[in-house]
């Protein structure tokens, strides 16, 4: 069974001496193929890429600057060329950033949430001051270094739902408190009744005069029959 040849960009059907005979610029196409490949692959997974210059970071520098993006979770980081990235991007919504394709590049991929790289990148830039921007492509925007920092600022979108549920939390809190002290009131402390004051007292009628009686009419005399004459 013929062994795979070593080295990176190697064919799995050739075995080590077909590899050893291939020509150098054959094995220079094959590396180039191998990295465009993992490139592409990050790309299209991606929400989002940062390119950074770290070219004046010391050796202990970059591996605080690594560690603290891997911890992070859901971000890549690694230099590469930038004809390499040229091919990789062709096609994508990452097209935007080839005008920043120059000197050493840096790239930092964000896979969950799109502003994490910027975000981890702007943490570590207050320490190592030759860490820099060069431009970044967010959600299918591109930004030159000045607006990478801007967006970099921006809480992340869980940071931003925590910040929201503390705020409904509070009022929330302060009415449970509220209505707890009011369950908890010994009734014999509370306050007493204000006194009504007693209504005045009201004024006898004056008793009416009771009418006066009307008098009675005389009876009128009976006319007397005169006897007759004898």
């Amino acid at each position: 069974m013929p062994t795979v040849a070593a080295g990176i960009g190697a064919e799995p059907h050739l075995n080590r001496k077909e590899y050893l005979l291939m020509s150098n610029l054959d094995k220079n196409r094959q590396a180039k193929n191998v990295v465009i490949t993992e490139l592409k692959d990050k790309i299209s997974r991606a929400k989002s890429i940062v390119l950074i210059d770290a070219c004046g970071l010391t050796v202990e520098q970059d591996t605080v600057l690594r560690s603290s993006l891997r911890k992070a979770g859901g971000i890549d980081y690694k230099v590469y060329k930038n004809s390499m990235i040229n091919f990789a991007i062709d096609g994508t919504e990452f097209e935007g950033i080839r005008p920043y394709l120059a000197g050493p590049t840096a790239v930092a991929f964000s896979y969950e949430d799109a502003t994490a790289a910027a975000s981890q990148v702007s943490t570590q830039i207050k320490t190592m001051p030759l860490l820099e921007f060069k431009a970044s492509v967010i959600e299918g925007v591109v930004y030159d270094a000045e607006g990478t920092k801007v967006i970099a600022d921006i809480p992340s979108k869980d940071v931003l739902i925590s910040r929201l549920l503390g705020s409904f939390k509070s009022p929330m809190a302060s009415f449970a408190r509220v209505i707890n002290a009011i369950a908890e009131k010994d009734p014999s402390e509370a306050a007493p009744a204000a006194e009504v004051p007693a209504p005045a007292a009201e004024e006898a009628p004056v008793a009416e005069a009771a009418p006066v009686a009307e008098e009675a009419p005389a009876e009128e005399a009976a006319p007397t029959e005169e006897a007759p004459a004898e």
